[in-house]
Protein backbone atom coordinates (compact mmCIF):
# COMPACT_ATOMS: atom_id res chain seq x y z
CA UNK A 1 0.00 0.00 0.00
CA UNK A 2 1.74 3.60 -0.76
CA UNK A 3 1.12 6.55 0.81
CA UNK A 4 -2.11 7.74 -1.51
CA UNK A 5 -3.59 4.25 -1.14
CA UNK A 6 -3.10 4.87 3.14
CA UNK A 7 -4.16 8.37 2.99
CA UNK A 8 -7.69 7.29 0.35
CA UNK A 9 -8.62 4.20 3.03
CA UNK A 10 -7.94 6.79 5.95
CA UNK A 11 -10.79 8.67 4.56
CA UNK A 12 -12.83 5.96 3.46
CA UNK A 13 -12.86 4.83 6.70
CA UNK A 14 -13.03 7.77 8.66
CA UNK A 15 -16.53 8.76 6.54
CA UNK A 16 -17.81 6.05 6.97
CA UNK A 17 -17.75 6.18 10.65
CA UNK A 18 -18.73 9.88 10.09
CA UNK A 19 -16.02 11.49 11.58
CA UNK A 20 -14.75 14.74 10.21
CA UNK A 21 -10.83 15.00 10.29
CA UNK A 22 -10.49 16.99 13.32
CA UNK A 23 -12.75 14.24 15.34
CA UNK A 24 -10.61 11.75 13.70
CA UNK A 25 -7.48 13.76 14.90
CA UNK A 26 -8.41 14.24 18.37
CA UNK A 27 -9.31 10.59 18.80
CA UNK A 28 -5.85 9.49 17.31
CA UNK A 29 -4.07 12.33 19.85
CA UNK A 30 -2.39 13.91 16.78
CA UNK A 31 -3.04 17.03 15.06
CA UNK A 32 -5.83 17.85 12.84
CA UNK A 33 -3.07 19.08 10.05
CA UNK A 34 -1.18 15.29 9.89
CA UNK A 35 -4.80 13.97 9.40
CA UNK A 36 -5.16 16.35 6.69
CA UNK A 37 -1.92 15.95 5.07
CA UNK A 38 -2.47 11.66 5.35
CA UNK A 39 -5.48 11.68 3.41
CA UNK A 40 -4.18 14.25 0.55
CA UNK A 41 -0.93 11.75 0.15
CA UNK A 42 1.26 14.04 1.13
CA UNK A 43 2.50 12.25 4.25
CA UNK A 44 3.29 8.21 5.64
CA UNK A 45 2.94 7.82 9.02
CA UNK A 46 4.82 5.79 10.94
CA UNK A 47 3.29 2.48 12.55
CA UNK A 48 3.07 3.93 15.99
CA UNK A 49 0.81 6.48 14.27
CA UNK A 50 -1.01 4.34 11.70
CA UNK A 51 -1.70 2.26 14.86
CA UNK A 52 -3.20 5.11 16.72
CA UNK A 53 -5.22 6.65 13.75
CA UNK A 54 -6.72 3.17 13.15
CA UNK A 55 -7.60 3.14 17.28
CA UNK A 56 -9.58 6.45 16.39
CA UNK A 57 -11.28 4.85 13.72
CA UNK A 58 -12.36 1.62 15.55
CA UNK A 59 -9.89 -1.24 13.13
CA UNK A 60 -7.35 -3.21 14.02
CA UNK A 61 -4.03 -2.62 11.77
CA UNK A 62 -4.65 -6.13 10.35
CA UNK A 63 -8.22 -5.09 9.26
CA UNK A 64 -6.58 -1.48 7.98
CA UNK A 65 -4.64 -3.47 5.70
CA UNK A 66 -6.98 -6.16 4.93
CA UNK A 67 -8.12 -6.31 1.31
CA UNK A 68 -11.75 -5.46 2.68
CA UNK A 69 -12.96 -1.69 3.04
CA UNK A 70 -14.41 -2.61 6.35
CA UNK A 71 -13.65 -4.31 9.63
CA UNK A 72 -15.59 -7.48 10.58
CA UNK A 73 -16.67 -5.99 13.72
CA UNK A 74 -19.77 -3.57 12.46
CA UNK A 75 -20.60 -1.89 15.73
CA UNK A 76 -16.43 -0.63 15.39
CA UNK A 77 -18.27 1.93 13.42
CA UNK A 78 -20.19 3.35 16.28
CA UNK A 79 -19.33 6.69 17.81
CA UNK A 80 -19.26 6.32 21.42
CA UNK A 81 -22.36 7.66 22.05
CA UNK A 82 -23.86 5.74 19.36
CA UNK A 83 -22.10 2.85 21.41
CA UNK A 84 -24.18 4.28 24.58
CA UNK A 85 -27.21 4.73 23.44
CA UNK A 86 -27.21 1.26 21.43
CA UNK A 87 -26.33 -0.40 24.85
CA UNK A 88 -29.13 1.33 26.61
CA UNK A 89 -31.70 0.79 24.36
CA UNK A 90 -30.66 -3.05 24.61
CA UNK A 91 -30.60 -3.00 28.06
CA UNK A 92 -34.09 -2.05 28.09
CA UNK A 93 -35.35 -4.84 26.61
Amino acid sequence: MNTKEIGEKITLLRTKKGLTKNALANLAGVSPTYIYQLERGEKCPTVEYLNHICWGLGVTLAEFFSEEAEPNDKLSYLTAEQRKKLNDFLNSL
